[in-house]
Order: structure tokens, then C-alpha cells, then sequence
């Protein structure tokens, strides 16, 4: 279980003791197993959760099941497309699967909903998670409309490495493809390409990378 010590690390901004103590004695503890779906299309959220540690990866879906990713929740962060569904009562129109073995922490919508009367540092998170995930969907709005793919799949691996903060990445080259919007035969011939300039190596659904990867490729 959470306590109060591993709360205040989890949410540095929050310093309020009273809205600590009152996330510490009205959230539910869940941990949730690498791929697990937390939230799907269409599922009405009642809870705001709060990601403890791991990682979740939240995504866009489209009625065939193509799915495009949005960004990533790291410990302390929150979903933004979750606070509004909570607060419209509308169902979710997002995909999130956990990232990794993730634990999670979940306020009751209506407490989501008092503590932004109550408490300033909660409004605050509110707000600046809103602005967050904001800043995030445009840096994904921009790699979509100006960013080669050679270009988005190394940022993507980058990415990966640090969410995971491993060197091996368990994932399929239809995975990767699904999330970049793109084809598994560009993302397996642009794998290869890093392979050969001995980047990265692949396995089986598995690529490792090397450890001064991202030093290699931001010269």
C-alpha cells in the first residue's frame, strides 16, 4: 500500500497535507500487469487515476481498430481525456493499457469534483495536467505532419527506453507500426536499417538498443 512519504514523491506539487491526507484515505490501489487494457472506447470512467509507477500508454482508436498513439503517463501524471469524461459524464473515447508492470492509484469522480472546489493544489494539477497533455498531442500533431518516419521511429524508441527504462524493448513490428499509423513493412525495413549502423539489434517481438543510443543519434 501508498503512504504518505511515497504520496508527496508521487505528486511533488501537491504540499497541501489536508489534500494529501484526503487522497491517501479515498483512493483505490491497483496494479496492473504489462498490455492490461485500463480504460477502452466507450467505457464510462468514474474514476480519475493517478499513475504511481510504470507507465501507461494512451491511445486513439478509429472503428477498425487502427490505433495511433497520443502520449504516455508517467508516476504522478494523470490523463487529461479521463478528467473531462469524469467531469462531462461522457464515455471515454480513448485506449490506455498499462506500460509495464504500473501501479495505480483512483479518486472517485465525485471527490475529483469537491477537491477542485476545496483544495487550490488540486485545481492546480487539474490545470496544469490539462496543459500538459495539450503540449503533448502537438508535439504528436507535428511528428505526424512534419517528421519523416525514419525520424518518428527513432524518437519513438527513445521514448520507449526511457518509459520503460530498459534496454530491451518486448513489442512486434505490427505494434509499432499500429502506433505510428504506418505499415509493418516500412517499420521492419527502417528496423533493419538501424541494425545494420548497429543500433539497435532485434529478436524475436524483441529489440535491444544499445546503451548510448539516444547520445548517438541526437549528434
Amino acid at each position: 500500500m501508498i503512504d504518505i512519504s511515497t504520496l508527496k514523491q508521487t505528486l511533488p506539487g501537491i504540499s497541501d497535507m489536508a489534500l494529501l491526507e484526503a487522497i491517501l484515505n479515498s483512493c483505490q490501489y491497483k496494479t496492473i500487469e504489462n498490455g492490461q487494457v485500463i480504460i477502452e472506447p466507450g467505457q464510462y470512467v468514474k474514476m480519475v487515476p493517478i499513475v504511481l509507477e510504470g507507465g501507461v500508454k494512451v491511445m486513439r482508436t478509429n472503428e477498425e481498430g487502427h490505433e495511433l498513439f497520443l502520449y504516455y503517463l508517467n508516476p504522478g501524471e494523470t490523463c487529461a481525456v479521463s478528467l473531462t469524461c469524469c467531469s462531462n459524464h461522457k464515455p471515454a473515447e480513448i485506449k490506455a493499457v498499462a506500460e509495464g508492470r504500473t501501479t495505480i492509484i483512483s479518486i472517485p469522480v465525485n471527490l475529483h469534483e469537491k477537491w477542485t472546489d476545496e483544495y487550490r493544489q488540486w485545481k492546480e494539477y487539474v490545470s496544469q495536467t490539462y496543459q500538459d497533455r495539450f503540449q503533448e498531442l502537438l508535439s504528436t500533431i507535428d511528428e505526424i505532419a512534419f517528421k519523416k518516419m525514419d525520424e518518428r521511429l527513432l524518437k519513438y524508441i527513445m521514448v520507449k527506453v526511457r518509459q520503460l527504462k530498459s534496454n530491451e524493448i518486448a513489442i512486434t513490428h505490427q505494434e509499432i507500426a499500429m502506433e505510428l499509423s504506418t505499415s509493418r513493412e516500412v517499420v521492419s525495413r527502417l528496423l533493419k536499417q538501424l541494425e545494420k549502423k548497429r543500433l539497435i539489434e532485434l529478436g524475436r517481438n524483441k529489440i535491444y538498443v544499445r546503451d548510448d543510443f539516444e547520445e548517438v543519434v541526437s549528434r
